[in-house]
């Protein structure tokens, strides 16, 4: 089974279901959580939200998960033991307020813990050659810890800088 989550953002992200809503992607089943996006790939199925515990049980299960960006969703795969398919919802098209997710799938695909998507055009091909390889062993990783801690301080203090 292949996931695809765009997580719980109040913004559509119809650039990655579209990408998906395409005859050439693998012949297995598909599982969207759509949020609300207006589109709906073909022969999937799709469901507004899910649980947090059904949306776990969906990623143990899956042999690939695509995802946005966001750091919940990310570490929520990670932590059960999977290396999902980033593509990150960028400012440019009104799907988030600035383009952090691309500065996070950046740094987490330099320390190999997510496959990064910057194109959703590029996802089926993704989805083709992504495997059993797409899961992994993390062991603690006390850097990478502080690292996203001063990643996700530093945005905070740019965000509170340009608000105050």
């Amino acid at each position: 089974m292949i996931l695809v989550t765009v997580g719980t953002n109040e913004a559509p992200f119809d650039r990655l279901l579209g990408a998906l809503d395409t005859g050439d992607r693998p012949d297995e089943e598909l599982l969207v959580q759509h949020g609300p996006s207006r589109i709906r790939p073909a022969g999937a199925t799709c469901v507004e939200f899910l649980p947090y515990d059904e949306l776990v049980d969906a990623i143990r299960a899956a042999r690939v998960v695509v995802m946005h960006a966001g750091v919940g969703s990310i570490m929520t795969a990670l932590g059960n033991g999977k290396r999902p398919l980033v593509v990150p919802r960028l400012r440019r098209f009104g799907e988030a307020v600035d383009d952090h997710q691309l500065d996070l799938g950046r740094r987490l695909y330099d320390e190999g813990l997510v496959t990064l998507v910057e194109d959703p055009g590029d996802v089926i091909g993704a989805l083709g050659t992504a495997s059993a390889s797409s899961e992994l062993e993390l062991g603690p990783s006390r850097l990478l810890v502080a690292e996203l801690r001063e990643f996700i301080a530093a945005r905070l203090r740019a965000r509170s800088a340009r608000t105050a």
